[in-house]
C-alpha cells in the first residue's frame, strides 16, 4: 500500500469522518440515558425504542451523505458515499421495521389499534413515516425495473424522504419517551432542525449560488458510438477549477432549482484553460437528448467532485487505464493532462468497445501513443471486423497478462466503464496480486 503523505492524510481524514458519523448517531442516543429516564419497560421494549431512535438519526444523516460536501466526500469518492447512502437507507428501514414488529408483537395493548380511525396522533405519524420510508427505499432499489424516469424519481425521492423524516420526528416527540427533561428534547429538536436545514442548503441555497456562475454551450461535437462532446465556456471567467479525471453535476435546459442535474466526467483537461468539455453517450432518458443541445444554450456546472484522478497518486511508477465505451471520458482528461505536462511514465490503456467504428477519440489516442506519451493502446473488440488481428471479446486476465509489464503489481490502475466491466477488471487485478490501494474505479451508476 502506498505510504505517501497524501495517502496517510486521506486515510486519517476517512477515519475522522467515519468517527464523526458514528458520533452523530451514538452520542445523542447516549444522552437519552443521562439523568432521569422512564421506568424500564423490559428488555424488548427498551431495545425497540433504542433501534427506533437509531433509525431516526440514520435517516436524518442521509441528507448529509447526499449533500455533496467536498471535504467529507474527498477521502472516499462521492460514488462510494452514494453507495454507502443506499446501503444505510436499507439498514435504517430494517431498524424501523424491527421497531414496529417488536412493539406490535409484544406490546400490542400499549401501542394501540391498527385501525387508522382509532389510532392516536403519535402512532399515526409513525405509520406515515414507515410507509414513506418503504416507498423511498423500494423505488430506489427497483427504479429501473419499475421504469421510473430518473428526474421524476429524484423529485419524488426527496419529497418522500422529507415527509418520512418529518413524520418520524413528530412521532418521536409526540411519544416523548426518554425526551425528559427538556434539554434532551432540545438536543433532538436541534438535530431535526439541522437535518431539514441540509435540505434547504442543497435545494435552495446551493442552486442560488450556482446561478452566479452560468456557462454557455459553445460547441456540440458528434463522436463515434452515439456519443457527443459538449464544450462549455463560463460567461464570467475563469472556469471551474478541477483536476484531471474528476466530474461535475451538469444542468441543461433547466434552472439549478429544477433537480435535473446529472453527473458527467470532464473529458477536457485543466491544463488547457478557457473551456470545459464533457463526452456523453446516449444511454438514458436525459442523455438521449444530448445531440439536440445547441450552441448558445445556458448550462450550470456544480463541480468538482470525485477522487478518480491521477494527481492523488503522483508516486505511481506507471499507469494502467481500463476503459469501456464512454468510460474513456475521464481517462481522456488524464491522458491529455499527462501529455501537456510532458509526463514520460509508462502507460498502458486497455480500451474495450463493441465495434471499431464506435471507438471515441481513436485518432487522438493513436497520436498520443506516437508522440507525446509513452503510451501503449490495446483495443479489445467484442464484435470485431473479419480482418481484425487485435484482441477480441472482453478485457480478460489473459489479455492483460499479455500486455502488462513484469512489474504489473507496482503500477496504479484506473478503471471506468459499465459496472460488469469494472467487476471483471477488479477480479483480474486481484488475480494479478495488485494491492487494493493501487486500484481506482469510477462507478457510473449513482442512482
Amino acid at each position: 500500500m502506498p505510504n505517501t503523505p497524501t495517502a496517510r492524510r486521506s486515510s486519517l481524514d476517512a477515519m475522522a469522518w467515519i468517527a464523526a458519523y458514528l458520533a452523530l448517531i451514538l452520542v445523542p442516543m447516549a444522552l437519552l440515558l443521562v439523568g432521569p429516564t422512564p421506568r424500564p419497560g423490559g428488555y424488548w421494549w427498551d431495545f425497540a425504542l433504542a433501534i427506533g431512535y437509531a433509525a431516526l438519526a440514520m435517516v436524518g444523516l442521509q441528507f448529509a451523505l447526499t449533500a455533496r460536501f467536498k471535504r467529507a466526500t474527498a477521502p472516499f469518492g462521492i460514488d462510494v458515499v452514494y453507495y454507502f447512502h443506499r446501503y444505510l437507507a436499507t439498514i435504517a428501514l430494517v431498524f424501523v421495521l424491527a421497531h414496529v414488529a417488536i412493539l406490535y408483537a409484544r406490546y400490542r395493548p400499549t401501542v394501540g389499534s391498527l385501525d387508522p380511525r382509532e389510532m392516536s396522533f403519535a402512532i399515526g405519524s409513525g405509520w406515515i413515516a414507515l410507509l414513506a420510508f418503504l416507498a423511498v427505499v423500494g423505488t430506489s432499489l427497483l427504479r429501473k425495473q419499475l421504469g421510473i424516469e430518473y428526474d421524476r424519481w429524484r423529485r419524488w425521492h426527496l419529497l418522500l424522504a422529507v415527509v418520512g423524516l418529518g413524520a418520524a420526528a413528530v412521532h418521536v416527540f409526540a411519544i416523548g419517551s426518554y425526551l425528559e427533561p427538556r434539554w434532551k428534547a432540545a438536543v433532538w429538536g436541534g438535530m431535526a432542525l439541522a437535518w431539514f436545514g441540509l435540505v434547504v442548503w442543497v435545494r435552495a441555497i446551493r442552486p442560488w449560488r450556482l446561478t452566479r456562475d452560468p456557462y454557455r454551450v459553445t460547441e456540440v461535437r458528434r463522436e463515434p458510438g452515439r456519443s457527443w462532446t459538449l464544450r462549455l465556456e463560463p460567461e464570467q471567467p475563469p472556469e471551474v477549477a478541477y483536476r484531471p479525471g474528476q466530474f461535475a453535476w451538469l444542468t441543461l435546459r433547466a434552472s439549478p432549482w429544477a433537480m435535473r442535474e446529472h453527473p458527467f466526467s470532464f473529458s477536457s483537461t485543466p491544463t488547457r484553460p478557457g473551456a470545459i468539455e464533457f463526452t456523453i453517450k446516449e444511454l438514458g432518458d436525459f442523455t438521449r437528448t444530448i445531440g439536440s443541445i445547441r450552441p448558445g444554450e445556458r448550462a450550470w456546472v456544480d463541480a468538482p467532485y470525485g477522487h478518480f484522478e491521477i494527481d492523488r497518486h503522483a508516486d505511481a511508477k506507471g499507469l494502467v487505464f481500463i476503459a469501456g465505451g464512454v468510460g474513456i471520458a475521464p481517462i481522456l482528461s488524464m491522458l491529455r493532462a499527462l501529455a501537456d505536462r510532458g509526463d514520460r511514465r509508462p502507460i498502458v490503456l486497455f480500451y474495450g468497445n463493441r465495434r471499431w467504428d464506435r471507438i471515441v477519440a481513436r485518432d487522438e489516442l493513436d497520436a498520443l501513443a506516437a508522440g507525446a506519451l509513452d503510451l501503449r493502446v490495446v483495443h479489445v473488440l467484442s464484435e470485431p471486423p473479419e480482418d481484425w488481428t487485435g484482441e477480441r471479446g472482453f478485457v480478460t486476465l489473459d489479455i492483460m497478462q499479455r500486455h502488462l509489464p513484469d512489474d504489473a503489481r507496482a503500477l496504479d490502475y484506473f478503471v471506468c466503464g459499465p459496472t460488469p466491466m469494472i467487476r471483471l477488471a477488479e477480479r483480474n487485478l486481484r488475480a494479478l496480486g495488485v494491492p487494493h490501494a493501487r486500484m481506482h474505479s469510477e462507478i457510473f451508476d449513482l442512482a
